[in-house]
């Protein structure tokens, strides 16, 4: 399974070992996206969410993948669907988690961003999301990760947060991309039109209480699919596979079962 991660800018450390159960059942292919993490660096014209999706297809060429699935969260949900609408049939079975399948849907978060609680994390989510365009470091990318995160939980002041961040240490963010990406509408996804293209199983993953990519947004994907599941995990918002992570690894699990 090709494990793609989210931000853009982020690398295959977002998952931590929250996915290691599911290695009884699959082999886990962790992926840095391009100018990623340890990948090598290309020219920022190639920084788009079509190629990225591109660069999924090649990568199973070049390793020799016959058969395999796709697990994308967060902006890696975004390229995991544009995969699936751009190849289909390549991918044996296609997971998006905490996706959306147009910008349409982004628009809730400056709402959800304006009832956001607790006021003092409210200043600090705005404030860092207003530096993204300028981050130039990977001590200041982590900085902002580290000032988003209570955003992304369904309790702000969940104490898994620093477990979550302890966990996850290590990675090497791409400010470079950030910057590119925050000023180019984070990939500007378009697919709600196509998604009936899609023709291989589909899971669609969503946090009853995601404050960035709504669960409205996951039924939607999950209504344009023909041969699509959803599941909603009633506990969570953006990490599912943090808040609720025996279930996440559950429902995946089952799913890959079914759909062998």
């Amino acid at each position: 399974m090709i494990v793609l991660h989210g931000g853009p800018g982020l690398d295959h450390h977002e998952f931590a070992d929250y996915l290691d159960p599911l290695t009884d059942e699959v082999r886990l292919l962790l992926v840095d996206l391009r100018a990623c993490g340890l990948s090598e660096p290309c020219p920022p014209y190639t920084w788009t969410l079509e190629r990225h999706a591109q660069d999924v297809i090649m990568l199973a060429r070049a390793l020799g993948l016959e058969r395999y699935a796709v697990l994308g969260h967060s902006y890696g949900a975004f390229v995991a669907l544009q995969n699936a609408v751009d190849f289909p049939g390549m991918a044996a079975q296609t997971i998006v988690s905490g996706g959306v399948p147009s910008m349409r849907w982004l628009e809730a978060l400056e709402r959800n961003l304006e009832a956001f609680e607790p006021v003092e994390l409210r200043e600090q989510v705005t404030a860092s999301w207003a530096r993204e365009p300028d981050v130039d470091t990977q001590e200041g990318f982590a900085d902002l990760m580290r000032e988003q995160f209570p955003f992304h939980f369904a309790d702000p002041l969940d104490p898994r947060i620093e477990e979550y961040l302890e966990r996850s240490a290590g990675a090497v963010y791409a400010p470079d991309v950030l910057r590119h990406f925050s000023a180019a509408g984070y990939g500007g996804i378009e697919v709600e039109d196509r998604l009936q293209e899609i023709g291989s199983p589909t899971l669609v993953l969503g946090g009853r209480y995601d404050r960035t990519c709504v669960v409205q947004a996951a039924e939607a994907i999950a209504a344009g699919i023909p041969s699509s599941e959803l599941v909603v995990f009633e506990r969570s918002g953006h990490m599912m596979f943090v808040e609720e992570q025996d279930l996440f690894v559950a429902v995946v699990r089952s799913f890959l079962q079914r759909n062998a």
